[in-house]
């Protein structure tokens, strides 16, 4: 089965049960709009959003609220317990999709999720507060596994990558809409509210999703199952590697774009920076959907290498406002790298995996964000240079360019995916 790194990223087959793949007149048209037409796939976009608005907002309310009462110290403990039970939890439950069905999962998980934000706003005390964090994030349904294998049943195959592509650009709004509804909640009830905000967005969005007739006919593949479950596919492992890296990268450069707007004596440009990057991935995502034809050229070599030349002028640290523009830049090829990076993961999962191979590679990203936040914390504190900060991100990316060639050359070899 081909991998997408040095080859035109054509997707595979439908591998999900329940009929054919739909088809339409016009082979032509891959645009986003013809995507948003097709029956059920705006409810199920529009449905995951809501659900993973607490993303975005969760580590903002889990540090509003504990600063009310606890130091700096458990605050971060708090947000990183969060993150924590969110990178185990996500593969685990998509698993249990792929084995049952999406429904049960995702009404067990998103009541988990709510226990522990509600024993998290009672804060009974420390280690049960730390516990509730690492059970809200443990709970949170996995939608972006469970979307993203709805797409080959609900879409023709020319326009799956679109709707990859669409998703990624689109979720961009839960990072600048996360702290908007995090801070409006606050100041409406008080410290707790923004957990009570996450709390409903992830509920309303599971209640939508959930019974929408194709998430409740959909299951998962027959196979034989295996421990490793997606992890046993060895060029799979090479793309998680990559993603690995490419969070690393883009968690460094938050913690760093926090340091340069300390460095420039306001921190609140902290926040506009990385509004900025957010903007400028959605605008990439929105450019390689209307222009088909760069999709041609889009091997992930090539856009990882892309993506890490989008960080280098970030070592200027410029003018704020010209640092606005940059960071813009920095984050238009991460649509597109993603979007290759899950044709090829779901050109390489083993049968009935699928699933769980998207939300691994959730995981990877989150893994890799949290490490390179640490790195550029750990480096600015010992060096008190802002561009060193900005060094990690290219470093990481052109490390991941070196995976995601290795995965061609692996190919070129025939090497297998196992």
């Amino acid at each position: 089965m081909p991998v997408p790194d040095d080859t035109e990223l054509v997707p595979p087959a439908d591998r999900s049960s329940g009929g054919g793949r739909p088809t339409d007149a016009d082979p032509t048209d891959t645009s986003a709009l013809a995507v948003l037409r097709a029956p059920q796939t705006a409810r199920v976009l529009a449905a995951s959003l809501l659900g993973r608005i607490p993303l975005g907002a969760a580590p903002l309310a889990l540090l509003v609220f504990a600063r009310e009462t606890m130091t700096l110290t458990v605050a971060g403990l708090l947000v990183a317990a969060f993150t924590a039970g969110t990178a185990v939890g996500q593969p685990m439950l998509a698993r249990m999709a792929d084995r049952w069905r999406q429904p049960p999962v995702l009404w067990l998980a998103v009541t988990a999720s709510t226990i522990g934000f509600a024993l998290t706003a009672a804060h009974v005390n420390l280690p049960v507060t730390v516990f509730a964090a690492a059970l809200a994030g443990a709970g949170a349904p996995p939608f972006e596994s469970c979307l993203r294998v709805l797409w080959r049943g609900l879409l023709p195959a020319h326009r799956v990558q679109t709707a990859y592509t669409l998703d990624i650009a689109v979720q961009e709004t839960i990072f600048i809409l996360g702290p908007v509804v995090t801070l409006a909640a606050v100041g409406l009830v008080g410290p707790a509210g923004g957990l009570a905000a996450a709390a409903f967005f992830q509920a309303a969005g599971t209640v939508w999703f959930a019974t929408t007739d194709a998430v409740r006919r959909w299951r998962g593949e027959p196979a034989v199952r295996h421990w490793a479950g997606p992890l046993r596919a060895g060029r799979l492992r090479l793309v998680l590697g990559a993603l690995v890296l490419v969070g690393a990268a883009v968690g460094s450069v938050t913690v760093a774009a926090t340091g340069y707007a300390e460095s420039a004596g306001a921190r609140s440009w902290a926040g506009w920076l990385l509004a900025a990057q957010a903007t400028g991935a959605l605008i990439g995502g929105l450019i390689f959907v209307r222009f088909g034809g760069l999709r041609r050229y889009a091997t992930l070599p090539r856009v990882v290498g892309v993506f890490a030349l989008g960080y280098l002028p970030l070592l200027l640290t410029p003018a704020p406002a010209v640092m606005l523009v940059l960071m813009a830049v920095s984050g238009l090829a991460l649509p597109a790298l993603l979007t290759i990076a899950f044709v090829a993961l779901d050109d390489l999962a083993p049968a009935g995996t699928v699933a769980e191979a998207f939300a691994w590679a959730a995981t990877a990203f989150s893994v890799g964000s949290a490490g390179g936040a640490a790195a550029a914390g750990a480096l600015l504190d010992a060096t008190g240079e802002v561009t060193v900060g900005f060094l990690i991100a290219p470093l990481s990316a052109a490390a991941a360019c070196g995976i995601a060639l290795t995965g061609a050359r692996t190919l070129g070899r025939g090497g297998s995916a196992g």
